[in-house]
């Protein structure tokens, strides 16, 4: 499984460049971001290539943060293609608590992270039907 970690960020100015700097300072690559907001803080969810090390420097500045296992998905980059996931954990009867896209340059495939309410449930499904599922390694070295 994938470590994702959640932040919780108030909403000011400089605060989310307060944040990215932090990781730029420790030589934290960020390879993929989420951000949901309320009115006055907002939850950074985020895909490093060290998040043992990430979390540590973070929560050392004095910010809000956790760690949650994620899947990487690797999704055809067809019309259809996620919904041809979403259907596997829908038959299955597991919940998308929610889900965001990882950015890549090559391949005919878009890489999806998943946070589900049964992640190794999910993962073995999607795994016995020739889903590819990424190891943590391997997201943390895209």
């Amino acid at each position: 499984m994938v470590k994702q970690i959640s932040v919780f960020i108030e909403n000011r100015k400089g605060r989310l460049a307060e944040l990215t700097g932090l990781l730029r300072q420790h030589g934290i690559d960020l390879k993929a971001l989420s951000i949901a907001d309320t009115t006055n803080f907002g939850i950074l969810r985020c895909i490093v290539d060290d998040p043992d090390q990430a979390i540590g420097v973070i929560r050392e500045a004095g910010f809000t943060a956790n760690l949650t296992e994620v899947l990487a998905v690797e999704v055809p980059d067809v019309p259809g293609g996620l919904a041809g996931i979403l259907d596997l954990l829908a038959e299955a009867d597991i919940s998308v608590e929610y889900l965001y896209s990882f950015v890549r340059t090559h391949g005919k495939s878009a890489l999806i992270l998943f946070r589900v309410e049964a992640t190794e449930k999910a993962r073995q499904l999607l795994i016995s039907r020739d889903v590819n599922v990424l190891t943590a390694q391997q997201v943390y070295e895209l």
